[in-house]
């Protein structure tokens, strides 16, 4: 339900709307508590945990298609950077995980629960620990080898 509120809230933004985006965050923020900024990019099939239970999202953050975020993650900014978190497909972000500033999560990452990703992450690269580090970033072909991950 956060998704159906945020895409209509997105459609209002993008047609220049003025109030209405607004109203509707703000219903997301309270009922859902949601932050899903109607200036958000979030990409199709987008799964969120829980009804979305507090997800915090930047508003300039722009995440791919078929993501699960689990609950009480935050996608966000830090103070010393303009750029905000670019999340690729198929990403998996696990429980309370945090990814804060100008980072790149590569297509078929694994962020795990309650990870800070500082640094990027490259595709199919798995994430853990406080400050996340990349424990796996070689993905297995079909004959169960291992190649590096482009």
């Amino acid at each position: 339900m956060p998704l159906f509120i945020y895409r209509l809230a997105n459609w209002l933004h993008r047609s220049r709307i003025p109030f209405l985006p607004w109203v509707l965050y703000v219903v997301n923020r309270l009922v859902f508590s949601t932050v899903l900024p109607p200036s958000a990019t979030i990409g199709k099939g987008v799964l969120l945990g829980y009804q979305g239970l507090c997800i915090v999202i930047h508003r300039r953050a722009i995440i791919g298609d078929d993501v699960v975020v689990g609950a009480g993650v935050t996608i966000g900014g830090r103070s010393e950077h303009f750029e905000v978190p670019v999340i690729g497909n198929n990403v998996v972000i696990g429980n309370g995980a945090k990814i804060l500033g100008p980072v790149k999560i590569g297509h078929h990452a694994q962020i795990g629960a309650n990870a800070v990703v500082l640094k990027d992450v490259p595709a199919y690269g798995i994430a853990v620990g406080v400050p996340a580090r990349i424990i796996s970033g070689k993905r297995l072909d079909l004959a169960g080898k291992q190649d590096d991950a482009t």
